[in-house]
């Protein structure tokens, strides 16, 4: 197997072009993330993505259509990792959650005037959305089946009943794609943000704060959408669901590896500097061990984002491979980001280096998009049935 990666020189050359503009744009701005307030702000938000359309970056993931780029998803594990060195990079160039994921399920569910209504500004960068999935107990987290939110057949269309929270990007987005049970099953919906009957009832306050328009609690009474509100066709909702989880949950790991190898790039350069105990900090033996264990997990993370990405570049569901991929990618960048702090002492807890801010938000990611625990139980599960049924390892069953 080999990566077009590897002798592309348009993608090498882009992903330079990604790594000045990260460093020239955004990381520049990183003084107005704040630990104590959630999201981006909106004028930070334009300033950034005006900057990237000039730099020719912007929508890496987007269809050519509307103006994006059109990466496919090797193309992406080498773009969106630049775009995350810097917690505002993803935002900056529309590669963020939920819009990136986002954008892939319109792409592929949608009908024309869905496509031009919704998709097609979402692209662009004129408008962001959310996902409506999660619910407080005893509704659906990490387990999809305990679906409590309702949708109610109507004579003009349907009528949306629930609460769903840790909605990122809830508040300020235009509208959400939301998942509700139906009569036949699972099904999404479009609501748009001036419907009545949805509320973004409040901002959750959580450890991370790099994501625009936070993580909020949404309310559904009585929401009423008509019939072409239906996002694909009724009672397939979790079936377009992993259309867009297993992509989704991918690129959050290139987007995480990025930052997590940005901790370490800052790490390296401080213990290169810092004289200790008569020599340089990177000439003592635990610190080399820190140094070399982030090397063999950023190494690591990226063969497993990659493996995943070519799988599904081939047409499968790479559910095993973005399965195995988020698990090692988002204990391996915990670990990266906690050994740079460690390396960097007091100033790595400190506002001074961007490590604490990433440590902050990257911590979530062992959670959400699956806990590494849901992962490690649907792994065990595939296998063993693998093995009943003599499938041979390196099959996409």
């Amino acid at each position: 197997m080999s990566y077009e990666t590897d002798n592309n020189p348009q993608i090498r050359e882009l992903a330079l072009t990604v790594r000045e503009f990260i460093n020239t744009h955004a990381i520049s701005l990183e003084h107005t993330l704040r630990a104590d307030a959630h999201g981006i702000d909106p004028d930070v938000r334009s300033q950034l993505q005006a900057a990237a359309r000039e730099a020719g970056v912007f929508a890496p993931t987007a269809p050519v259509e509307f103006g994006g780029l059109g990466l496919n998803h090797v193309a992406q594990a080498v773009i969106l990792e630049e775009s995350g060195r810097s917690l505002l990079g993803p935002t900056a160039m529309n590669c963020a959650a939920p819009d990136e994921g986002n954008i892939l399920l319109l792409d592929k569910v949608t009908t024309p005037a869905q496509r031009e209504k919704y998709l097609a500004p979402l692209a662009r960068g004129e408008v962001r959305s959310s996902f409506s999935m999660t619910e407080p107990t005893p509704g659906a987290g990490a387990d999809p089946d305990m679906l409590t939110t309702t949708a109610t057949k109507t004579a003009s269309g349907w009528s949306i009943n629930g609460s769903k929270w840790f909605i990122t990007g809830a508040e300020g987005a235009s509208f959400s794609i939301v998942m509700a049970r139906t009569d036949v099953g699972a099904t999404m919906f479009l609501v748009d943000a001036d419907n009545p009957g949805m509320t973004v009832k409040r901002s959750l306050d959580t450890l991370d704060s790099a994501f625009s328009g936070g993580h909020g609690e949404v309310v559904f009474t009585q929401c009423e959408v008509s019939d072409d509100s239906v996002l694909g066709e009724v009672g397939q909702g979790f079936k377009y669901a992993q259309v867009r989880l297993g992509p989704a949950r991918l690129t959050h790991c290139m987007r995480w590896l990025g930052a997590a190898r940005r901790a370490h790039e800052v790490a390296v350069a401080y213990a290169t500097d810092r004289p200790m105990f008569g020599t340089q900090l990177s000439s003592l033996g635990m610190a080399q061990q820190m140094i070399a264990d982030n090397e063999i997990d950023i190494a690591a993370s990226r063969a497993l984002i990659h493996r995943a990405a070519w799988v599904l570049d081939q047409g499968h569901a790479a559910r095993k491979e973005t399965s195995i991929a988020k698990t090692f990618v988002a204990e391996a960048t915990y670990r990266i980001v906690d050994r740079s702090m460690q390396l960097c002492g007091a100033e790595g807890t400190s506002g001074d280096l961007p490590i604490a801010q990433i440590f902050r938000d990257i911590r979530p990611f062992r959670i959400y998009d699956g806990p590494s625990e849901v992962h490690r139980w649907s792994l065990s599960r595939r296998a063993v049935r693998q093995s009943e049924n003599n499938i041979l390892p390196g099959d996409w069953a």
